[in-house]
């Protein structure tokens, strides 16, 4: 009976070869494999003596144990406990050598004689036994299994079983049905300390008219006002039930206009500037040559909402960005690049094909248009109409980082939460047929969100104080697309939503009054996903946000850090990169600086144009890391997010570098200034006589939001050994090839030695 790795035959042996779906030898003591399922979670299939491939040429470091489907993931258990690893991201659902059948792109088998592929689907036969699977994620992990040892009968069936459910039939049969449903009566039957399953979420939802009223509120929207004329989504199923409309329209006259919308999606408000313009988002016309008058009539309502009675611009993104198919193809050949699949490339066609993949460009695009909706907003002082057909794709990633460059709220964590849970979730874009969870419809498929987060992290690549939340964040929330346990990224519209809510607390015999977020939580809940301590991975340590601490005199104090007092000294990254490689060594710049990288754009001349002087003169000064943001746009400027497209490539991992050494240093100075602060908080003051008062009350409790704490000065200052450039998220075993020869990374990275060496990698960016 095998065990263990394989060892190489002295023999030729012409017998059949053995069974081996048998669990243990009659001699052997059975081996404890022990998967981690979930409440709801069955097994459906598995195999034994399954070979995890990880090393590419001799398997020296392959896995081997056992390969489970279950009617949530794919999991594999090694049949040896592997080695005691130190702190890393630890996912409270999914083991880290789990997938989550909702992420699977792709099912290949592999015939042994010929060596044949086929991709599996739901209803698809398998003709032979397969000798190898592969298996495509959506997070762009590609894995591969060997069937050297296993039983035929149990490879074939635990391929079709891995295939069949992850193309579910319906959306009800997703597991997070099944899970939330269990999980909410294992609440209710036993609370925990008290605790709220929504977790504590405190970001709101925009399903209720307080949320609105508190946001226009907030940005000062005063000629504004909430509108319910959709309650029971009576006019449009795919807006939410509250919008807000200008306050010189009637109810009536906003019925009788949505008629003329697409989808009845008449014009919605997003953000108001202090100055009195306004960012509106709205759908085509079904009939756009004979319904001009409701455009005019709703234009109107919005200069009148405009203290100045200023004209309104009208941006048809349509027009003037590429569609869902051209941006759904750019991501295929950069995913498709940087897994290195089939490719044999040298390192130059490499670094050609990730910028003709056009992903980079359209990165550039998106940007440079929300910065000029920007300008018309900040400095024309007209409100925008963000103009899409159908309001649900374009808009949603526009109007988002227009109010991110706008909007020092929504660079925090919780702000960013209720952006997208404004603009995305509410505002009705199709998650479930964007994100293909029921692959059924991959002409709609397109990874706008993905998109989204790509350049929110070019910005916060350029402005690393800016913002609250850092890219270990960013690409945690884009895995959890392609976990079916939350609400946000699974439906269609939020009537979608409420509607199957609805039918499923039915059926699951939960009270028709309970909220939802209750027992079916939104992925803000982090603590269904991850430990207190991980979730600090989330903050950023160089975040200059309202509220920062200062002591001055023995006092505490709280300010807002300004221009003088940290942008002009603020050291931010160099801009020389392209696709993601550092083209050489340089230091970090002052921000002043880097208005000479845009002289081709914003030079002073004599015919210049009101918004090329704009943007000169914003270059020309110092970052307010709590104002106005525009983003750098050249080719130059947009790089490869390494985190995302890169992580799971072991030849691309940099053990002791990449960004995690600066936020590990940083967290490290930065823990250390608050544990002073916190000392010089157990005195009130200087007494008369210039002696420290003691505080009555102690020294208050540790409320650390760093990951990293400081050092005490014996320890030894060197990085922790769980460092590297994919740092919180570990590659191996995650990624396999049957050879690193010649494909184009290896190459590449094996010519790249500036890139790779210690020094240039302690200067990488945050």
């Amino acid at each position: 009976m095998f065990s263990g790795k394989p060892v190489k035959a002295t023999f030729k042996c012409y017998l059949p070869p053995a069974q081996t779906d048998v669990k243990t030898s009659p001699i052997e003591p059975p081996i404890k494999l022990e998967p981690r399922f979930l409440p709801g979670e069955i097994i459906v299939n598995e195999a034994n003596f399954v070979r995890k491939c990880i090393s590419p040429d001799n398997g020296q470091d392959d896995l081997w144990g056992r390969l489970i489907c279950t009617n949530f993931k794919v999991s594999f258990i090694p049949q040896e406990p592997p080695p005691k690893q130190k702190a890393q991201l630890s996912h409270l659902l999914l083991g880290q050598h789990d997938i989550s059948l909702t992420c699977l792109e792709q099912v290949v088998t592999v015939n042994d004689t010929r060596g044949k592929r086929k991709v599996l689907g739901s209803n698809k036969k398998l003709k032979f036994n397969p000798a190898e699977l592969i298996l495509y994620c959506k997070d762009l992990r590609v894995i591969r299994f060997c069937f050297d040892e296993a039983g035929p009968e149990s490879a074939k069936k635990v391929c079709l079983a891995i295939a069949h459910y992850s193309h579910p039939a319906d959306l009800h049969l997703l597991f997070g049905f099944e899970y939330q449903g269990l999980r909410y009566h294992e609440y209710k039957a036993n609370p925990v300390n008290g605790s709220d399953p929504k977790g504590g979420t405190q970001i709101p939802f925009f399903d209720r008219p307080s949320d609105w009223d508190r946001e226009i509120k907030r940005t000062g929207a005063s000629e504004w006002r909430v509108c319910s004329i959709n309650e029971e989504y009576v006019i449009s199923h795919s807006l939410p039930e509250y919008i807000v409309v200008p306050v010189s329209l009637t109810d009536q006259e906003v019925k009788q206009y949505s008629t003329s919308f697409s989808d009845g999606r008449v014009a919605l408000w997003c953000w108001n500037h202090r100055n009195g313009s306004a960012l509106v988002r709205m759908a085509g016309l079904k009939d756009p040559l004979a319904q001009k008058k409701p455009v005019e009539k709703i234009l109107t309502a919005i200069t009148k909402s405009h203290r100045q009675r200023q004209e309104v611009i009208l941006s048809d993104l349509d027009k003037s960005l590429p569609n869902i198919q051209d941006i759904q193809s750019a991501f295929v050949k950069a995913r498709q690049i940087c897994t290195l699949d089939p490719f044999e490339e040298s390192e130059e066609r490499w670094l050609s094909a990730i910028e003709n993949s056009r992903w980079l460009e359209y990165i550039r695009m998106f940007l440079k248009h929300s910065a000029e909706v920007v300008y018309n907003l900040e400095g024309r002082n007209v409100s925008v109409v963000l103009l899409e057909e159908e309001d649900r794709d374009l808009n949603c990633v526009v109007s988002s980082l227009v109010q991110l460059m706008l909007d020092p709220h929504y660079r925090s964590l919780n702000g960013f939460q209720s952006l997208v849970q404004k603009e995305w979730v509410m505002a009705g874009h199709r998650f479930l047929d964007r994100c293909n969870h029921l692959k059924k419809n991959d002409n709609k498929e397109s990874p706008l969100f993905t998109l989204f987060l790509d350049c929110v992290w070019q910005m916060t690549n350029q402005y690393p104080a800016a913002f609250e939340f850092t890219e270990a964040y960013l690409t945690v929330l884009s895995d959890s697309m392609w976990i079916p346990l939350f609400s946000t990224f699974l439906f269609n519209s939020s009537k979608q939503c409420n509607d199957l809510l609805q039918e499923f607390a039915k059926n699951k015999a939960i009270p028709q009054d309970e909220n939802h977020t209750v027992f079916f939580p939104p992925v803000w809940n982090w603590s269904q996903q991850f430990s207190s301590r991980d979730q600090t991975l989330f903050n950023n340590p160089m975040y200059v946000g309202k509220g920062a601490a200062c002591v001055q005199n023995g006092e505490v104090k709280t300010f807002q850090r300004t221009k003088k007092a940290f942008s002009s000294t603020m050291r931010i990254p160099s801009t020389s990169h392209r696709n993601g490689v550092r083209a050489e060594e340089e230091h970090f710049h002052r921000r002043g600086s880097l208005v000479s990288e845009l002289k081709a754009d914003f030079s002073p001349v004599k015919d210049e144009s009101p918004s090329e002087r704009f943007f000169r003169d914003w270059f020309s000064r110092p970052a307010d890391q709590q104002g106005l943001l525009i983003p750098l746009v050249l080719p130059s400027h947009v790089v490869l997010w390494k985190l995302f497209f890169l992580r799971w490539v072991p030849e691309a991992c940099i053990p002791h570098g990449g960004p995690a050494t600066v936020y590990h240093k940083v967290s490290q100075l930065v823990d250390e200034i608050e544990t002073l602060q916190s000392k010089l908080r157990q005195y009130k003051g200087a007494s008369p006589r210039g002696t420290p008062v003691p505080s009555s009350s102690g020294p208050p409790k540790d409320q650390t939001r760093m990951y990293f704490k400081a050092t005490s000065p014996g320890d030894s200052p060197a990085s922790p050994d769980i460092l590297n450039s994919s740092f919180p998220f570990s590659p191996v075993g995650n990624l396999c090839r049957r050879s690193v020869q010649g494909t184009p990374i290896s190459k590449f990275l094996n010519g790249a030695k500036t890139w790779l060496s210690t020094e240039t990698l302690s200067n990488d960016t945050f």
